[in-house]
């Protein structure tokens, strides 16, 4: 119970008495370039010859990455089997020649099916000669499923929020307070008033996840540079900085296979991978930091491990963007900056972790300002960004929407006082002595994790259906 892979939408508009009720039904729309297909990890999720995007239940760990590269929520978790799930276009009754159930049992033949690629088909010629629509078209995924007739306000996720309650159920706290928000039609005054719960995929441990890969990355690269620019750094060098590098990787990893819903199957990241999808790359690059951090903590650096440990820590503080950038339901995750952005919180949050140590290390002048300016320049940087990322415009809607809902809605006291008042406040306190910076770096770390809390949660907060 509860769970759809198809439903109608309804959205009503206008006002008493001058009002009408639209229908649509929402399901997966078989994407020509699929994302789902590009991000699954254990390609649990593939692409049929003919065109139909079906899943594989027994290969699916259920990470719930599809979940944020679908930009119109037709994929779930199933409840029972805790995998994803989503209309497979009836799959298995294609392959005996029957028409999917949902054509079969429609009483006035509103949904067709076929072959799209024969101009002869039906289904070819009512598309050709017949003005239609599809949802979402600037996403870029060529959606295949066609609307005739369907009104903007149904097809459209940002032009009918939801009523204070739906016809015959509540809608889910998530929607109810995106409404809040102001975001809608204020001509049509569209509102929707039956749909389906779509809940965050990610919410803790992804955001935790952010902090602790950031952390260790951090404090491994800046062991690395420091050597690289001839800066001793006693036993933070040795010790303290490969330890936080492994304990970080290592934290990141086990973050991770806590969030899936079958984490028993973790193994299949690596036996049964999928090289176009960032989780795979994400679990050799986590899986490199640990050994480069493990091997410096066992041995030394050699003057060798210094220079692969850069590269290293920069990819895992770094590839989190890739990812992302696969999630293309998340618009606010699409930013050309984010790569950049991700180094510069982890160069802040690893050299923070740093200066922590230095009471206990007995470093020499040179060590300490090189900690301490290397954290302070990533802290500017890391604010800059921010200000590039929520003071100006955005081209794509969704964007601006959650942007709003980081720097002026629901979510701005976090941002502000959260997020980068500490930011700021630590910055001048980092040079105020080695207690100070000890504060300063402890500090900063609440910051991003606060900051990471907002943003994760407002990408995964503007509707998609």
């Amino acid at each position: 119970m509860g769970q759809f892979r198809t439903w109608v939408k309804y959205v009503e508009k206008g006002e008493f008495p001058a009002t009408s009720r639209e229908f649509g039904v929402m399901r997966c729309n078989h994407c020509t370039d699929a994302p789902c297909v590009k991000i699954c990890p254990t390609q649990a999720l593939f692409k049929r010859e003919d065109g139909i995007v079906d899943f594989d239940g027994d290969r699916c760990i259920g990470c719930k990455s599809c979940m944020q590269a679908c930009p119109y929520d037709a994929i779930y978790i199933d409840a029972e089997t805790n995998t994803a799930a989503k209309c497979n276009f009836c799959a298995h009754r294609v392959d005996q020649d029957l028409e999917p159930a949902c054509v079969v049992v429609c009483p006035t033949h509103s949904i067709w099916v076929g072959d799209l690629d024969d101009p002869d088909s039906g289904i070819s010629r009512l598309v050709n000669t017949n003005p239609t629509a599809v949802r979402a078209p600037e996403r870029d995924t060529g959606p295949n499923v066609f609307y005739l007739g369907a009104d903007r306000a149904v097809l459209d996720p940002l032009a009918a929020p939801v009523d204070d309650t739906y016809i015959w159920a509540q809608p889910d706290r998530q929607r109810l307070d995106m409404a809040r928000d102001g975001y809608g039609d204020a001509e049509t005054k569209a509102r929707t008033t039956l749909n389906t719960a779509h809940p965050r995929p990610w919410g803790r441990r992804v955001i935790t996840y952010l902090w602790t890969k950031a952390v260790g990355a951090g404090a491994l690269f800046f062991a690395a540079l420091a050597l690289v620019l001839g800066t001793d750094l006693g036993p933070i060098g040795r010790f303290v900085a490969p330890a936080l590098g492994v304990v970080g990787a290592a934290s990141t990893g086990a973050l991770l296979v806590w969030d899936l819903k079958r984490p028993e199957r973790f193994l299949y990241l690596f036996l049964r991978p999928n090289p176009t999808s960032w989780l795979v790359w994400g679990g050799v690059v986590l899986s490199a930091c640990a050994g480069v951090g493990g091997l410096w903590l066992l041995f030394g650096d050699f003057s060798v491990l210094r220079w692969p440990a850069i590269p290293v820590a920069a990819m895992t503080a770094g590839y989190t963007a890739f990812l992302f950038g696969q999630a293309r339901g998340r618009q606010l995750w699409q930013s050309p900056a984010l790569f950049w952005h991700l180094i510069v919180q982890a160069a802040m949050a690893g050299s923070g972790a740093l200066l922590v140590a230095v009471p206990f290390a007995g470093l020499d002048d040179a060590a300490t300002r090189f900690l301490t300016v290397g954290f302070a320049v990533s802290a500017v940087c890391h604010l800059l960004l921010l200000a590039f990322e929520y003071g100006g415009g955005h081209s794509a809607r969704g964007t601006t929407i959650a942007a709003h809902l980081v720097s002026r809605g629901r979510y701005a006291k976090t941002f502000w006082l959260g997020g980068v008042l500490p930011v700021v406040v630590a910055i001048p306190l980092a040079f105020l002595g080695p207690a100070a910076g000890v504060l300063s770096g402890l500090i900063v770390q609440a910051g991003l994790l606060a900051y990471e809390s907002v943003y994760v949660r407002a990408g995964q907060d503007v509707p998609l259906s």
